[in-house]
């Protein structure tokens, strides 16, 4: 790997939509390809400029999905497009790749970033033996047998109670999210690509107390206002290399690093903790440098271990509200906190920003940034 720089450019995301909300109609190749479209046309690349699309995809959409989309935005015949599956984490792992392509020289243009549809996502079926037909299911397994593999809500809610994290500090966080949110629509526009009209994410709305206390139960205290819903969205951004940014002459934000981490299945919520670590000694910065913080919030207990464990600063994170406001698009998630990392950083010159977010099957991701 050589020390090329790699720089954002541009990002873009859809408006997050409730499952069977907006996009409901939607592919997910339809979905991801305006906002391709729409984030280089920001960026005034052209479409046969790009080298290569990564797309992150969790819900089994198969056939190459970052094919289907490359062949949809109409990029060049030659872009074969590189698809992954690192469910919550992929979105911001495939920008990684991507910085990671331009570093080792074998690109100067790539789109990365993923999509999701809950709405449109294959019927899973187990065949139970051979002979019989198969059974549907809705979550595959995150770890083989041998260990402990619970549902994250379940997971989530074991790790609350262990760490002291009550019903209404969660609830008082989801309060918050969609506060922050909610105050903060007219700035999140200019980072979403208008597509069947919407123009904001639909499910931010001025969530009370009552409204938590009669939220249903997932798990103890995990419920469903204080945990991310289910959605349709697509995020991507445009990374550049250092050479290709000095003959533009464009605003930019730089990949200053990326982590991963692996822990124990059970501990998946608290994964990114890890690369949180792994991220602040490799950029050998301290956490006292970082201006922005974009901290995935599948659910509020999870945001709350993870910046109480790192000690991170309240302020810091999520300032225009998280993904309790939003919703999840499980594959998508990654590369819309990094979306909104970069619209903050590249309002400021010289302040550096961390996303962090976790997965099923106990992964983290972290990536700093820098305008």
């Amino acid at each position: 790997m050589t020390n090329k720089r790699v720089f954002i450019v541009a990002g873009k995301r859809s408006a997050v939509a409730p499952r069977s909300g907006a996009f409901a109609s939607l592919t997910y190749y339809d979905l991801a390809a305006q906002v391709v479209s729409d984030v280089l046309s920001e960026s005034n690349i052209d479409k046969l400029e790009v080298d290569e699309l990564i797309v992150s995809n969790a819900l089994g959409a198969g056939g190459n999905p970052a094919r289907m989309v490359s062949l949809e935005a109409r990029l060049d015949l030659s872009v074969g497009g590189i698809s992954i599956d690192r469910q919550c984490c992929g979105g911001l792992d495939a920008i990684s790749i991507g910085s990671d392509l331009i570093k080792s020289g074998r690109a100067e243009i790539i789109v990365a970033g993923g999509v999701e549809s809950y709405s449109m996502r294959p019927v899973r079926l187990h065949p139970e033996n051979s002979d019989q037909a198969g059974v549907p299911y809705d979550r595959p397994a995150f770890a083989p047998a041998g260990f402990n593999d619970p549902d994250l809500a379940e997971a989530t809610a074991k790790l609350a109670k262990k760490f002291g994290v009550s019903k209404k500090e969660q609830d008082d966080w989801s309060i918050n999210s969609h506060l922050k949110a909610l105050n903060s629509q007219e700035i999140l526009r200019s980072e979403i690509t208008p597509i069947l009209n919407q123009k904001n994410d639909s499910f931010t709305r001025e969530l009370t107390q009552k409204i938590c206390e009669r939220a249903p139960i997932l798990s103890d205290t995990i419920t469903h206002a204080n945990s991310a819903i289910a959605a349709d969205a697509a995020g991507f951004v445009v990374l550049v290399s250092e050479q290709f940014l000095k003959n533009k002459m464009c605003k930019a934000v730089e990949v200053l690093g990326s982590a991963t981490s692996g822990v124990l299945p059970e501990k998946a919520p608290i994964a990114p903790v890890e690369a949180i670590k792994i991220l602040l000694a490799q950029t050998e910065i301290s956490l006292s440098k970082v201006a922005f913080i974009e901290l995935m919030e599948a659910y509020a207990a999870q945001a709350i271990l993870c910046t109480r464990i790192c000690g991170l600063d309240l302020d810091k994170i999520n300032i225009r509200g998280g993904a309790l406001s939003r919703g999840h698009p499980i594959g998508a998630s990654g590369a819309i906190l990094t979306v909104r990392l970069f619209h903050e950083l590249i309002k400021v010159p010289g302040i550096t920003g961390m996303a962090a977010i976790a997965a099923a099957g106990g992964l983290g991701s972290a990536m700093m940034l820098q305008s």
